[in-house]
């Protein structure tokens, strides 16, 4: 079968994950911007994915990382200007990369004119204010409310900066298809829409015994929600060159996933399923069978700014297995049908940085569960571009990064890694350059091969993927070549914790 020309974009691309604070410094102020993440777009050719997504670069007092919004239609100083995204957009474009942005609409800063107006008492129908508050814990830690001069409690399900819009307001609903509208003007191919299954509280906000449950809760997935997606469709649709729109939806059930992304609402949504699977033949395959049996275009991630990087979710489970076991899962996802979102410095084996000195932890859920949860410093500490200096490249000459990074970060680095054909870097680049191959032409649809009760083997087309999670070697299917692996295949055997992608003779 065939590749159809009509296929979009979004389909089948990779898609690279920016966390703007900590990707390159170009400023020379020790934190991450557009104009540093511009100077980098090189290595993501060079790495082969077909788009970027830049975490939020809005103006805003960073309670939580940019997650905090006071204008959305500007650039925080702190990432540069207008100008700068302008430019960063002209040059991927030129270089064949497409441009996602973050959106956040279910929260703006506390700094944002509507909430200001709000603590005055103008216009608190945009937000949702009560004269008590319910049970509800923010995500955070602690309270999802805080109380005002005047008596009144607003709802923030993060951090007390971050006041919850009252999405039943249609001022609220206009407002974001405004804004929707100033970024596709200036180029923009899509947003990835955070907390997309949050916008709207159930009527009364009741009382609720456990916050965790996504499904029936009065705090997540209400209905309503999907009418403001099928207009931010028609919107998306309305502008050529396939816009699209993929939800940060976190669900119980792959079947309540599915309703986000029915033909006429958003295009993707996360599959945190794969994510939080553990290293399991049994657990993967059910993940792999359950999504493409209810989501019509499957996304796959292993990481991004907010989990612990699995490189050090492996080794944890499992010590001295880590980077392999990455790599492994890494294959196996690039391998299935749909698209793939990697996260900045996973082409590097970048651990996650367990022991951030906590007078430099700046993640709001390290400071509102004071010190109990460790919170996602760890995830996104600095990208290490060159093996010397203060701060590995990330910063100009004798700058401090905003986070400190660890000396085994030298070696990890982009320029140590480049050019070494045993390295974390060089891998990734081979395989995001033979799934290009061979994604234009093998089918979308998946076949189970017979294996071992520890592996997974499945076909698309003349492409097989075998992953073994076991603890001894097994044996491979009949095949004619060996595309790629992870480590040595010898006399048709896959070493446990590896993966490799095997070419078959297809009739």
């Amino acid at each position: 079968m065939t590749r159809h020309m009509d296929i979009p974009w979004w389909r089948d691309a990779v898609v690279y994950e920016i966390y703007v604070r900590s990707f390159a410094d170009a400023s020379g102020d020790g934190v991450g911007d557009l104009a540093g993440a511009r100077e980098r777009l090189t290595h993501l050719k060079e790495l082969g994915v077909d788009a970027v997504w830049l975490t939020p670069f809005y103006t805003s007092p960073m309670a939580d990382g940019g997650y905090d919004v006071a204008d959305y239609r500007d650039v925080d100083p702190l990432f540069g200007s207008l100008a700068d995204f302008d430019a960063l957009v002209a040059d991927a474009h030129a270089l064949g990369l497409r441009v996602l942005v973050d959106i956040v609409p279910n929260h703006s800063s506390e700094a944002h004119p509507w909430f200001q107006a709000a603590r005055r008492g103008e216009g608190r129908d945009r937000y949702i204010f009560r004269d008590r508050p319910n049970n509800w814990q923010s995500t955070f830690s602690g309270p999802a409310w805080t109380r005002l001069p005047d008596g009144s409690w607003y709802l923030h399900l993060f951090a007390p900066g971050q006041p919850d819009f009252n999405w039943r307001n249609p001022e609220v609903r206009a407002e974001f298809l405004d804004i929707l509208r100033f970024w596709l003007d200036r180029g923009v191919d899509g947003f990835r829409i955070d907390v997309a299954m949050g916008l709207f509280k159930a009527e009364g906000l009741p009382d609720v015994e456990d916050q965790s449950f996504m499904s029936d809760s009065p705090v997540w997935g209400q209905p309503e929600v999907h009418g403001v997606y099928r207009e931010w469709r028609e919107l998306l649709d309305s502008y050529p060159g396939e816009r699209m729109a993929v939800g940060e939806v976190w669900t119980d059930t792959l079947e309540d996933l599915a309703l986000y992304v029915r033909p006429d609402e958003l295009q993707q949504s996360f599959n945190f399923a794969w994510l939080q699977a553990p290293w399991s033949a049994t657990a993967f395959r059910k993940v792999i069978d359950e999504t493409l049996a209810t989501v019509p275009f499957a996304t796959w991630v292993l990481s991004n700014h907010d989990v612990v990087r699995h490189v050090t979710r492996y080794e944890t489970a499992d010590p001295g297995t880590g980077l392999s076991r990455a790599k492994a899962a890494l294959l196996a996802m690039l391998a299935l049908p749909g698209s793939a979102y990697l996260y900045q410095g996973e082409e590097l084996g970048l651990p996650q940085v367990q022991d951030i000195p906590p007078e430099a932890r700046q993640d709001p859920v390290f400071i509102q569960s004071e010190g109990k949860l460790p919170g996602r410093d760890g995830c996104r500490v600095p990208m290490p571009w060159s093996p010397g200096g203060d701060s590995f490249g990330f910063s100009p000459e004798g700058v401090t990064p905003w986070l400190p990074q660890p000396g085994s970060f030298a070696a990890l680095s982009v320029a140590s890694q480049t050019g070494d054909p045993g390295s974390t870097l060089e891998f990734y680049r081979r395989a995001l350059a033979c799934r290009r191959e061979l994604v234009r032409t093998i089918p979308y649809e998946l076949e189970w091969l017979a294996s071992d009760e520890d592996a997974l083997v499945f076909a698309r087309g003349p492409l097989v993927c075998a992953l073994n999670c076991g603890t001894r070697p097994v044996r491979l299917p009949p095949h004619e070549n060996v595309l790629l692996a992870t480590g040595p295949v010898e006399g048709g055997l896959l070493p446990p914790d590896h993966a490799v992608w095997l070419q078959r003779q297809v009739s």
